[in-house]
C-alpha cells in the first residue's frame, strides 16, 4: 500500500529521520506514537507529497486515495452549511446532481431521443453511485459526531474550531478513502463522539494510521503501534497495552545485550592495556584494537518513563466538606444547565466529570472555583485554598519570562532546586529550564501552566481539560503527581486514560442535576453500559409475580406474562451468542499479535477477513439485543 524504505528528512542540521523504514499493508490500523518533536506529524505531510523527503522513497499503490485530518483544517470557513460541507466529499455525485437537474430543465421542452438517452446514463451512474444515499449517510455521519439535525442547516462560519474541524472529519470519512492519516482526531471531541469514532474506525476497511496521545482510544482502535524515536520507526505487532509490554522486554533483552557488550569491551581494554608496551605482543594488540573500533555498539536503553520526584505542599489541610453545592440553578439564554442541583465535595475526593460537550461541565468548574455567577449557594469549606487551572490560562503566562522565572514569581517560597526538580518532572532538563516562555511550543506552555498550577500552596484543585497539548509521556507524569497529591480535586478530561487512573467518583450532569457514581471510570462505563439491565430483569420477574399474586389474572395480563417470558429467554439466548463471539474475537486478535502472520500475505487476509466477519456479526447481536431489551422494557411498562 505504502511503503517507506531508507527516508531520510532533515530540518537544517537536525534529522527528524535517518535511514527509516515502514511499510503500511491493507488493512493495518496503526497508531504513530512519540514524544513531541519526533516529527510525527511531519511524517504524515511526508506520507501525502506536501513534504519531500532528503532521501530514500515513499512509494504507493497506483490511485491510492487518501484520506488526511490535519490541525491546518481548523482554519477553513465556509458561509455554507454543515450538510452541504460535508456533502462536498461526494464530488462525483454532487456533479452528476447538477447535470442530471439541467437536462430534466432542458426536456421541459426538448424531447429528443439523445437528450433521454443522456438523462438515462447519468441517472444510472449516479444510482450505481448510491447517489441517492449519499444525503442519508451525511446526516447519519454528522449525528455521529454530535450534530443535532438543526445543527446540520447552520452555516460552517457559526461554529467553533473544535466542531469545524468534526465537520472536516465527517467530510473525509464520508470519502471512504483506502488509508486514513488522522491527526490527534480525538483532540475535539467529546467521550461521546469519541466512542463513536472508535466504533466507526474499528468497522473502517481499509488502513488507518493514528496519531493520538489517548492510549485508551489507541487501545480499542488500533492493531499495530510504530515509534518514532532517535530518527528510527519500530514497529510492534498490537495495541498500546502490547507495545509497552512488548518494549518492556525488548528493552529487558537489549540492557542485557549492552552489559555483556559493555563487560567483553573491558575485558579487551586490559588485554590491549597489558601487550600494548610489550615489543613482541605490539600487533597483537593493534590487532584487538582495530576490532574494538569496528564493533558495532549497542546502546544503554533510555529511560522513556520519567517519574515524578516531589511531593506537593499546601500549609493547612482543609476541613472535611471542601464544597457544598446547595440549590444551584444556571442557565444561559439558549440552554438551561443546572436547576436546584445539590452536591458536595468532600475531603480526599479524586472527582472525574464527565459527559458531552455542551453539558455544563466548564461551567460547573467555573461556580466552584467562584468565577462563575448562579443562583444558589457554593459554599467553600474550612481552609480551603484552590488553583483553577484552565487551558485560557497559558494566555497568562508572561511570555517575556524564562521558564524558571515564571514559577519563581509564582511561587517564591519554593526553592530553586526544588522548582527545578518539578520542571524537571515535567521535562523541562538542563537549560530548557531558561527558555522564554514565548519560544514554546503549545504543549510546552500547558505543562509549564501545569507545573505552576501544582506548585500552588493549596489543597483543592480545579482542572479543566489539563490534558490538551499534552503526549502521552506528559499524561504519565501529571497521573503520577494526581496520584501523589493528598488534597482534593476534580478534573474534567477527555483522556479515558487518566480519568481511570486518577478519580475515585465520577460526577456527571444528567436532568440539569449533578449526579454521581461512587467508583472509578472503568466500573461507571460498565455500569452505565448495563443501566438499561434493571429495567429487563424487572420485566422477567413480572411472570413470577404474577404466579404469586392471589388475584386472577386478567386474560390480558396472562398473554403479557406469556410474551415477557418468551422475550426474555430470546434475550438469554442473544447474550451467549454475544458471549461466544466475544471469546472468537480474542483468540483472533490474539492471531493478529503474532509477528509471523504479517509474514504470510494469504493468511493475514484470511484472518482478517474472520476477524470483520466475527465483529459484524457481534455488532449485529448487540443491535438485536438492544431492541429486544426496549421491546421487553415498553411491555413491561404497559
Amino acid at each position: 500500500m505504502i511503503a517507506i524504505n531508507n527516508l531520510t528528512f532533515e530540518i537544517g542540521a537536525r534529522a527528524l529521520y535517518d535511514e527509516a523504514n515502514w511499510h503500511i499493508k491493507p488493512g493495518d490500523k496503526t497508531g504513530l506514537i512519540g514524544a513531541n518533536g519526533t516529527g510525527k506529524t511531519t511524517l504524515l505531510k511526508l506520507l501525502v507529497g506536501e513534504y519531500s523527503p532528503t532521501s530514500g522513497t515513499i512509494s504507493k499503490a497506483k490511485e491510492l486515495k487518501i484520506g488526511y485530518l490535519n490541525q491546518d483544517l481548523l482554519s477553513y470557513q465556509s458561509e455554507k452549511s454543515i450538510l452541504h460541507v460535508a456533502m462536498e466529499a461526494f464530488e462525483r455525485q454532487n456533479q452528476l446532481h447538477v447535470e442530471i437537474e439541467n437536462l430534466l430543465k432542458k426536456l421541459e421542452t426538448d424531447y429528443s431521443d439523445d437528450l433521454l438517452h443522456k438523462l438515462s446514463d447519468k441517472q444510472h451512474e449516479f444510482e450505481s453511485l448510491d447517489g441517492y444515499n449519499i444525503e442519508f449517510k451525511t446526516h447519519e455521519i454528522l449525528a455521529g459526531l454530535g450534530f443535532s439535525e438543526k445543527d446540520q442547516s447552520r452555516p460552517l462560519a457559526e461554529f467553533s474550531g473544535g466542531w469545524r474541524m468534526r465537520v472536516m472529519l465527517a467530510k473525509i470519512l464520508l470519502q471512504a478513502p483506502d488509508i486514513l492519516l488522522l491527526d490527534e482526531p480525538t483532540n475535539h471531541l467529546d467521550l461521546p463522539s469519541i466512542k463513536w469514532l472508535e466504533t466507526y474506525l474499528q468497522a473502517f476497511d481499509g488502513a488507518i494510521v493514528i496519531v493520538s496521545h489517548d492510549r485508551w482510544f489507541l487501545d480499542r482502535v488500533v492493531n499495530r503501534i510504530v515509534e518514532a524515536r532517535k530518527g528510527k520507526l519500530t514497529s510492534y505487532a498490537g495495541n498500546y497495552s502490547f507495545y509497552l509490554e512488548e518494549k518492556e522486554l525488548r528493552g529487558e533483552i537489549q540492557r542485557n545485550e549492552f552489559k555483556n557488550q559493555q563487560q567483553k569491551i573491558k575485558q579487551e581494554e586490559r588485554l590491549i592495556e597489558r601487550f600494548r608496551a610489550k615489543a613482541s605482543k605490539a600487533k597483537f594488540a593493534q590487532s584487538r584494537m582495530k576490532m574494538l573500533e569496528k564493533m558495532d555498539r549497542v546502546d544503554d536503553v533510555d529511560n522513556d518513563n520519567p517519574s515524578v520526584n516531589f511531593t506537593f505542599k499546601f500549609t493547612r489541610p482543609s476541613g472535611r466538606h471542601v464544597v457544598r453545592l446547595e440549590n444551584v440553578s444556571k442557565s444561559y439564554p439558549a440552554i438551561n444547565i443546572l436547576e436546584h442541583a445539590d452536591a458536595v465535595i468532600e475531603k480526599g475526593d479524586k472527582i472525574a466529570l464527565i459527559g458531552a460537550n455542551g453539558k455544563g461541565k466548564s461551567t460547573l468548574l467555573r461556580i466552584i472555583a467562584g468565577t462563575e455567577s448562579c443562583q444558589g449557594e457554593c459554599i467553600k469549606g474550612h481552609n480551603v485554598t484552590e488553583t483553577f487551572f484552565a487551558q485560557h490560562q497559558l494566555e497568562s503566562l508572561h511570555l517575556e519570562h524564562e521558564v524558571l522565572q515564571e514559577l519563581q514569581s509564582f511561587a517564591p517560597k519554593h526553592t530553586e532546586t526544588e522548582l527545578r526538580s518539578i520542571l524537571g518532572s515535567f521535562l523541562f532538563t538542563g537549560d530548557d529550564v531558561f527558555k522564554k516562555i514565548k519560544v514554546l511550543s503549545g504543549g510546552e506552555k500547558s505543562r509549564v501552566a501545569l507545573a505552576k498550577a501544582l506548585t500552588a500552596d493549596a489543597n483543592f484543585l480545579i482542572l479543566d481539560e489539563p490534558t490538551n497539548h499534552l503526549d502521552i509521556q506528559s499524561v504519565n507524569i501529571l497521573i503520577q503527581a494526581l496520584n501523589q497529591f493528598n488534597g482534593t480535586f476534580i478534573v474534567v478530561s477527555h483522556d479515558r486514560y487518566l480519568l481511570d487512573n486518577v478519580a475515585n467518583k465520577i460526577w456527571y450532569i444528567e436532568d440539569h442535576k449533578i449526579k454521581e457514581y461512587p467508583g472509578t471510570y472503568r466500573e461507571h462505563e460498565e455500569w452505565q453500559s448495563k443501566r438499561v439491565i434493571p429495567a429487563v430483569k424487572q420485566a422477567a420477574a413480572a411472570p413470577e409475580k404474577t404466579k404469586k399474586d392471589p388475584a386472577p389474572k386478567s386474560g390480558t395480563e396472562a398473554e403479557k406474562a406469556k410474551q415477557l417470558k418468551k422475550l426474555n429467554n430470546e434475550l438469554q439466548l442473544i447474550e451467549e451468542r454475544i458471549a461466544s463471539l466475544d471469546k472468537k474475537t480474542k483468540a483472533i486478535e490474539a492471531e493478529l499479535a503474532e509477528e509471523d502472520l504479517y509474514h504470510d500475505k494469504e493468511k493475514l487476509n484470511a484472518v482478517n477477513n474472520r476477524y470483520q466477519e466475527v465483529k459484524t456479526q457481534s455488532r449485529k447481536e448487540q443491535t438485536d439485543w438492544e431492541k429486544l431489551a426496549e421491546e421487553i422494557m415498553t411491555l413491561e411498562q404497559k
